[in-house]
Formats: C-alpha cells, structure tokens, sequence
C-alpha cells in the first residue's frame, strides 16, 4: 500500500511471554518499562489523544487475560480509559459481526506479543483483517504490535529459526504476515537474543526487503507507509541488500553456511529518521543537556 493515512508503531517486546518458551516472569514490570514512553507515544499520536477508543488484541498470546489486563492498566495509568481486550480465538470469530462493529469505532490498535503464526493464521485474510487494512489505508488510524504482533505487521515475516544457526540454509522459515507494510522483513528482541544473523539471511533471500531488527523498549514510528521515526530506549537495526553483489545460497546445501557480500548495516537510536522510498538515514543528534545547578 501506498501512503496510508494512518501509522503504524512497531516495538521489539519484552513482553512476549508466550514464545520461545520463556517462563511468566513479572509481566507488570515488562509492560510497564515503556508505558511512559512507547505507550504515551501511541496515545499522543492517537486522532483522540487520551479519548482514543484503544482495542488490544490478544490473539497471539497464551495467556491473554493476564496479558490484555496489563495493557488495560498501562493505558489507564496514562489516563487512555476508554481500552479493552479482543482476544480473537478462532477465524469465525475474527469474522463476526459485533467484533466487527467494535472495530469500525476502534482509534487504536495494539497487537500483544506471543506466537506471530497465531496472528497470520487466524486473523489473516478475515473481514478482521480487510477492515484493519482499510482503516489504515484511509483513517487517522494506529495498528501498533509488539514482539509477535511487530513481525506479523509486514508482508514477510520470520516465524522460526535459531539465533546460532540463522546463516546455514533452510535454517530460517518465513512465511506471509499481515501486511500492513511492504518491502520490509521486521525481527523483535533484536539485539538482547542476537538476532542479527537471522535478519542477514532473511534479507539475503529476497533483497527487495529492508530488514527492521527492534531492540527491545524501542519501536519505530512509520507513517505515509515509509517515513520512519525511532522511538523508545534501545537500538534497532537495518540491513539494506538492495547493493547485495552476490551470495552462494542457491549454491550449497540445505544446513551448509552461506556467504553474502556487500549487505548495508544501519543503526538507529531515539529520535533518528529513515525513508523507505530513498533508504536514507537522518540521525538526530541530541545534545546531552548540562544539569545546571
């Protein structure tokens, strides 16, 4: 799509407490580490401010009572009151009618982090989904995800692959994601479970895609589809292939290593900007302010 009227906001988790195995550990605290920044962010951007209709969407996770209800408090900490939970189970739920209607009203939409394969395969290609596509496309409207609901935002998304072993062939599966934004590959908890091969071989196999790695407690601000504005604490990565001169990856075997000349590395920190249409990176440079005393 082409210069959506609404954003999107994707942020690299730590609150994904549904993939990977890891166990509940203190979700308030997680959730809560980004409130007074991401979150704020997401209800400042929002066409309502603090009277945004906000919709949480649990689908991806395993716990999503536990996980929806922080959400709803987070937001309420930030005076955003009027926040609820969908937790959309089956595809005939994503399709019915009052979930439906509750979207149409919906200001905000935040996608919680788990399991991304949950999200492509029960909410994709359902009214749900159409009409979140629509929103975005013509509404003063925000889709924003985290962790799992981050990935599954682009066309392409990563669903399974080991961090050690990202560049030996066949190692990293991808599949189709939501689609809200094209051309693009986004991996979560980038820079804390060291992601990076996972990304340079995503990229590597489809160069038209830019890959977005998102540390955690940052996200990025993307609107018009591809003007992109760093938010949060952390680090997030861009590899560009489009210069990629050559690769052996049609060349050797399933579980053999792979070689990739001339991939682009970015980084980007709170504040730096970066177009999708031109690949150029502004960086911010905020000067440190002197405590005066």
């Amino acid at each position: 799509m082409s210069n959506p009227k609404g954003k999107l906001i994707i942020i690299g988790g730590s609150v994904d407490i549904g993939s990977f195995n890891e166990k509940p550990t203190d979700l308030t605290a997680k959730i809560r580490f980004f409130e007074k920044g991401i979150l704020n962010r997401i209800v400042a951007e929002s066409s309502r401010k603090n009277l945004s209709k906000i919709e949480i969407i649990t689908t991806a996770s395993n716990i999503p009572e536990q996980v929806g209800n922080e959400y709803v408090n987070a937001f309420h900490a930030l005076n955003a009151m009027d926040v609820n939970v969908i937790n959309l189970k089956t595809r005939d739920e994503a399709n019915d009618s009052a979930t439906i209607e509750r979207l149409k009203h919906a200001d905000v939409v935040v996608f919680t982090g788990g399991d991304q394969l949950r999200l492509s395969s029960i909410i994709g290609g359902t009214e749900f989904h159409h009409l979140l596509i629509e929103k975005y496309e013509n509404e003063d409207f925000i889709i924003s995800g985290t962790s799992a609901g981050a990935a599954a935002s682009s066309n392409n998304m990563i669903y399974q692959g080991s961090s050690s072993e990202a560049l030996r062939k066949g190692e990293i599966k991808i599949t189709g994601g939501l689609g809200f934004i094209n051309n693009v590959i986004i991996d979560t908890h980038f820079v804390q479970r060291g992601r990076i091969g996972r990304l340079l071989y995503a990229c590597a196999t489809n160069p038209i895609n830019l890959g977005i790695g998102l540390g955690e407690d940052t996200g990025l601000l993307i609107t018009e589809g591809h003007s992109m504005e760093a938010i949060g604490s952390g680090l997030i990565i861009l590899v560009d292939a489009t210069h990629m001169k050559n690769t052996n990856m049609t060349d050797v075997e399933i579980g053999e290593p792979v070689s990739i000349e001339n991939l682009i590395v970015h980084v980007m920190a709170f504040g730096d900007h970066f177009d999708l249409k031109t690949k150029k990176l502004t960086i911010g440079h905020f000067k440190v302010q002197e405590v005066k005393e």
